[in-house]
This record gives structure tokens, C-alpha cells and sequence, in this order.
């Protein structure tokens, strides 16, 4: 038999010549200029999109803000709907009512005894400060002459901006009435979610039409569910933190207990940067009114506490689905708080949980294997429990006893 040859082993149905080392490295760069244009685009549509809300910041922050609460609200409006018969109009109505009844009794309970220690706090907190300075120039670590510079330094800024500080009252006064502002427009627009919220996704569907609608409408109430759903878990989180936090510093004998575990729910909002300020601040209070050992103590019984977090309470409460890595929450809370202040770092972590459904859904569609479900098919169940409340109209919009049509609109719309 005669042997076979390299020629004879080629494939014979491609007439195409093997690509030579120029071919591939030309077709890599192509690849490789079209996709670095193609990210170009992206940043600049995203660097004018982060100018734009800055420019409408005054408008963004109430209506996003509007649409966290309803969606934390949402499912005790629904319940009302279904099992309790209400209209929506009344159902929004109550449960706004009820929510704002809680949170100001919460704040009447809790404001005589942490407005009485807030001074205190400050006080202990800025000792503290000073006490870990002067641990610091014991043991070499900084010397006098900086932190005389650094005094220095900050004595110069303030006189150079005395100016300034004349027109800080009036500064204060428009930040007071602006924040008022703000918090009667939210609760508008929170009443308005919850009436008319369920007309919004078929709305968006019809208008962007039949190809791209049912995806529209299947991310946004994908959206909508983990919305409402990060800022429950992070809610429930939150308190549960204050409350083992307060328990261990009354428990260590630490005198602010309650106000540290008020800033501890507060700073729950803003996971992982949130806790490490207030635990930096537990500590420092500590430091000064029971000792190093007790500030030792309020430490560990923070890294517990914080490990009991991470480790059993968000992934019990919040599925893998709705969680985002450490690093990018990080990112996240910095990025909005440079942009921002402190309403872009309460607001980033919910936007990043955002982007990653939308990212979440798109990595679906395009997976062969099929990971997302047609649209139409998810959205069966939500039609089938519309219909359950009282019922679905032509446009595939809950029919609620506020949508009802009179006998003249039924007269009109008969031949």
C-alpha cells in the first residue's frame, strides 16, 4: 500500500488557501477596531445620558425615588386589590396613608432619645479621633509637624472661605425648602405608581411595537419585582443589624446605643461602604467612653455581625439572582456618590440591580441553550393572576373596579 501523503490528507472541498500570519492578525485588528469604536459609543451615550440626569436631577431623583417606594408598596396595594376588593384608587391611597403613618411614629418614638445624644455623639466621635492621633504619634506612625501642617492647612481653607460661610444660612434654608420639595413630589408621584403603575407596561409594549414590546414588557416587570424585592431584603437587613448592633453596645455599656443603632438601619441602604462608616464611628465612640478594650469588643462584635449578613441573612432573604458582586457595589457607591453626593450612593446600588436584570436578560437571549422563556409564555402567569383580581380588558391591562365602563360607553360602543 502506498503511503499517504500531506497532500493526499488535505481537505479537498475548500478551495480557499490556508490564511496566512497577515490575514489573521489583519482580521484580528478589524475585529478589534470595530468593537473599540463600538465601546466608544457606548461610554460617550452613557457619559451624555449621566450629564442629562445631572441636568435633570431635580426631576430624576423624585420620580426614581417615587418609583422604590411604590415598588416596595406594591405587593400590600395587590393584596388589598385581590382579597380585599378595593379599588386601586383606595387601595394607593390607604397603603401610602399607612406607610407614612409607621415611618412618622417610628421617628416620634426614636427622636427624644437620639436628638438628645446627637451632640454627644459628635463630641465622643471627634475625641475618639483624637485619641487615635495621639496613639498614632506615640508609636512613630505620623509625626507633630503633620498633623500641625494638616491643622494648618484646614485653618487657611476655612478663613479663605469665610466668605462664603455668610451665605451658608441661606443656602440651608433653600436645601430645607428643596428637600421639601422634593418629598411632597415623591409622594405624589408614589401615589400615582400605585394607581396607574399596572397600566405601564403594556402601554410601553404597544408603543415601541410587536417585536420589541413583549421583551420591553417582560424586563420591566422584571425590574419592578427586583426593585421592590432589594429594597425589602436590604430593609429587613438593615433592622436586624440595628438591632444586634444595639444589643451588643448596651450589652458592652457603650451610652449611645440607640442613636449608633439608627445610623446603623439608615446606613444599611448603602451596603458594604454604609457599615463600614458607622462601624468606624461605633468604634470611635467606644474608644472614648469605655476603653480600648471595649472599642475591641464593639469590633468583633461588628465582624460578626457583618458575617451573620453575608453569610446567612441575604442569601436566605434575596436569591443568588437578585445579588451583585461585592466590587461592584463598591464601584457602584462610589461612582454615584462623586456624581451625585450622598442621594447617588443611596440611589446606586438599586440602579446597578437594575442593569444587571436588563444585562441578565440580554445574556439570555442570546444563550443557544435557551436560558430566557419567551416573553409571551412569562407572561401568561401575570395575565391569568390579572384576571383573578377582577379581570383583563382588550389591551391586556388589569380591569379594576375604577376602569369599569358606564352603560354610556357601553351605548357608544355598540353599532
Amino acid at each position: 500500500m502506498a503511503p499517504v501523503t500531506p497532500e493526499a490528507q488535505a481537505p479537498m472541498d475548500d478551495p480557499r488557501p490556508p490564511a496566512g500570519r497577515t490575514e489573521r492578525l489583519g482580521s484580528g485588528l478589524r475585529w478589534l477596531g470595530t468593537w473599540s469604536w463600538r465601546w466608544v459609543g457606548v461610554g460617550g451615550g452613557a457619559a451624555l445620558l449621566a450629564r442629562l440626569v445631572g441636568v435633570l436631577w431635580v426631576v430624576v431623583f423624585p420620580a426614581f425615588l417615587a418609583v422604590i417606594v411604590a415598588s416596595v408598596l406594591a405587593p400590600v396595594q395587590d393584596l388589598l386589590v385581590r382579597r380585599a376588593r378595593f379599588p386601586r384608587t383606595l387601595a394607593a391611597t390607604v397603603v401610602l396613608v399607612g406607610a407614612l403613618g409607621l415611618i412618622v411614629g417610628a421617628v416620634l418614638a426614636i427622636a427624644p432619645s437620639v436628638s438628645g445624644q446627637w451632640n454627644q455623639l459628635v463630641s465622643d466621635a471627634s475625641d475618639g479621633i483624637d485619641e487615635v492621633r495621639s496613639w498614632a504619634e506615640s508609636r512613630g506612625l505620623i509625626s507633630q509637624e503633620q498633623v500641625d501642617d494638616a491643622v494648618s492647612q484646614a485653618r487657611d481653607r476655612l478663613q479663605e472661605s469665610a466668605g462664603s460661610i455668610a451665605s451658608g444660612l441661606l443656602v440651608g434654608v433653600n436645601a430645607v425648602s428643596s428637600g421639601l420639595v422634593t418629598l411632597a413630589i415623591t409622594l405624589v408621584l408614589t401615589f400615582l405608581y400605585l394607581k396607574d403603575g399596572h397600566r405601564f407596561g403594556a402601554w410601553a409594549a404597544r408603543t415601541v411595537g410587536p417585536e420589541v414590546g413583549p421583551h420591553l414588557h417582560e424586563v420591566l416587570s422584571r425590574i419592578w419585582h427586583t426593585l421592590g424585592g432589594f429594597v425589602r431584603t436590604q430593609a429587613i437587613v438593615s433592622f436586624v443589624d440595628a438591632v444586634l448592633i444595639g444589643i451588643a453596645l448596651a450589652v458592652i455599656g457603650v451610652p449611645l446605643a440607640v442613636p449608633l443603632a439608627v445610623l446603623t438601619f439608615l446606613g444599611g441602604f448603602v451596603p458594604i461602604i454604609g457599615a463600614f462608616v458607622v462601624g468606624g464611628l461605633a468604634v470611635l465612640v467606644a474608644l472614648v467612653s469605655v476603653g480600648v478594650q471595649g472599642a475591641l469588643l464593639v469590633l468583633a462584635a461588628i465582624i460578626v455581625v457583618q458575617q451573620i449578613e453575608g453569610n446567612l441573612l441575604q442569601p436566605w432573604l434575596q436569591s443568588r439572582a437578585m445579588q451583585l458582586h461585592a466590587g461592584v457595589v463598591i464601584l457602584a457607591v462610589t461612582l454615584g456618590s462623586t456624581l451625585f453626593g450622598i442621594a447617588g450612593a443611596f440611589l446606586a446600588v438599586p440602579v446597578a440591580a437594575m442593569l444587571a436584570v436588563v444585562l441578565r436578560y440580554l445574556s439570555g437571549l442570546a444563550d443557544p441553550a435557551g436560558a430566557v422563556a419567551a416573553p409571551a409564555e412569562i407572561g401568561s402567569d401575570a395575565a391569568d393572576e390579572s384576571a383573578d383580581a377582577g379581570g383583563v380588558d382588550d389591551d391586556g391591562e388589569h380591569r379594576d373596579p375604577d376602569d369599569q365602563p358606564t352603560p354610556q360607553d357601553e351605548g357608544a360602543a355598540r353599532p
